[in-house]
């Protein structure tokens, strides 16, 4: 199944609150004829937009290739959340990758959320992120992890939250205790694209919509092929997250891609003041997880529910509205004035997946729900990797990303499966 138009049409951004609130960008030409380039970028979101601002900045002709339109994937239609770490707790990257390059990783997530707040501030970035636990032994994991991150690494921007201060932050009575990181945040995610490209464009970037890749062939220079055009350049950099694992078989075999689900209620007024009165953003402990933050004029942007396969429900609201008002019980029967669906990239491991397919190529994928900071700083790091070594990148392409059982042949069944088990085990509490 081809992600790019199981849900969407071509060339269209969903229906969502982001594409109605945010300036949109004249459509960019597609690729016709050759051109030759130093740095080809395949995929217009973050780590494209990230690795050609950044490449161009250095002084390479860059030229960059989506298949949509710019910010139409996940980079486009996310929570908005700008995390400070990895899809796992920084004690268990100790036991993974070592304490040394642990810490290496831990400086390089806070870099990577602070790059994102410097080139997000059109896309009005706040600070905040709330991380909220539904049982005391969750509780009591997060506390000894804010513990872990106060004492060794001297983080002065966590702190632990107990039952009532999360519920004074949230406004929900769900949890039993949490976490606050105010080196963390969000912002509009669409807008933040936007901003990039246009950053891009500025530097010179020569971007390319409504163009599909359907070659790539290693060699120097590599081709990159479309329908009415090629690229030869002397790098190449895949950055296409879920929606185009086919253009690398290690990239299909490690990378997942699922379904996630937002809805944005009406305005709340009085109703929602009570809910996230500071302005932060927050995520829960399920597996399939609920995240919320408030949007400019007062709505809820809520998203959440599970999907057991590649194709969007056809009434996403229902699907969110459930743990909206789960979470919410003072929002039941609220009105829901958008609703979308978009796909994200998980790994086996929850960390990203950074290769180097052949000597003039790399691929970065599978962010695992931290795509918006660790997307920005992969594609940063990339870039300069076109150039000279670069020790992050390294760090990166180091973390373990195991294939999937069966490789790329039998995701979709494991999707289904997984997503049942986890759903299950979110529902009973194990």
């Amino acid at each position: 199944m081809n992600l790019l138009d199981a849900n969407d049409r071509r060339g269209a951004y969903p229906d969502s609150w982001y594409a109605a609130t945010a300036e949109a960008l004249a459509p960019f030409a597609p690729l016709r004829g050759e051109v030759r380039a130093d740095l080809c970028i395949i995929g217009g979101g973050y780590t494209g937009l990230s690795a050609a601002l950044h490449a161009a900045q250095s002084g390479q002709k860059v030229v960059l290739l989506e298949a949509q339109r710019v910010g139409f994937g996940a980079s486009g239609r996310n929570g908005g959340q700008v995390g400070t770490s990895f899809n796992t707790s920084q004690q268990e990257l100790e036991k993974t990758c070592g304490i040394d390059d642990a810490r290496k990783l831990y400086e390089l997530a806070h870099a990577a959320a602070e790059l994102t707040r410097t080139l997000g501030q059109e896309a009005g970035y706040r600070p905040g992120v709330i991380h909220a636990d539904r049982f005391d032994s969750e509780v009591a994991q997060t506390h000894a992890e804010v513990a872990h991150l106060q004492n060794r690494y001297g983080d002065t921007a966590t702190q632990a939250l107990d039952r009532d201060a999360v519920r004074a932050l949230t406004g929900s009575d769900s949890y039993a205790g949490g976490a606050l990181d105010m080196a963390g945040g969000h912002l509009h995610p669409l807008r933040y694209a936007f901003s990039l490209a246009r950053a891009c464009v500025a530097a010179g970037v020569q971007i390319h919509e409504t163009t599909r890749v359907h070659d790539l062939t290693q060699g120097t220079p590599a081709t990159v092929r479309s329908d009415q055009g090629r690229v030869l350049a002397d790098h190449v950099i895949v950055a296409t997250n879920g929606y185009g694992t086919g253009l690398s078989r290690g990239t299909r075999a490690r990378v997942m891609p699922i379904n996630n689900f937002i809805a944005v209620t009406e305005p709340l007024g009085d109703r929602g003041s009570s809910i996230l009165n500071q302005d932060h953003c927050a995520y829960d402990s399920r597996f399939v997880v609920n995240y919320y933050r408030k949007t400019e004029g007062g709505r809820l942007l809520f998203g959440g529910g599970e999907s057991y396969g590649y194709r969007f429900p056809k009434d996403i609201a229902s699907v969110v509205r459930r743990p909206l008002e789960q979470t919410f019980p003072q929002l039941k029967g609220v009105r829901l004035d958008y609703a979308w669906g978009g796909t994200l990239a998980i790994t086996m491991s929850r960390l990203p997946y950074v290769a180097r397919p052949a000597p003039n190529m790399l691929v970065a994928s599978g962010y695992s729900g931290t795509g918006v900071a660790m997307a920005t700083m992969a594609g940063k790091l990339m870039a300069e990797a076109t150039v000279a070594q670069s020790e992050g990148l390294a760090l990166l392409e180091a973390l373990p990303t195991p294939r999937f059982p069966g490789g790329g042949a039998f995701r979709s069944p494991l999707l289904a499966l997984a997503m049942s088990w986890y759903a299950l085990r979110d529902r009973i509490g194990i």
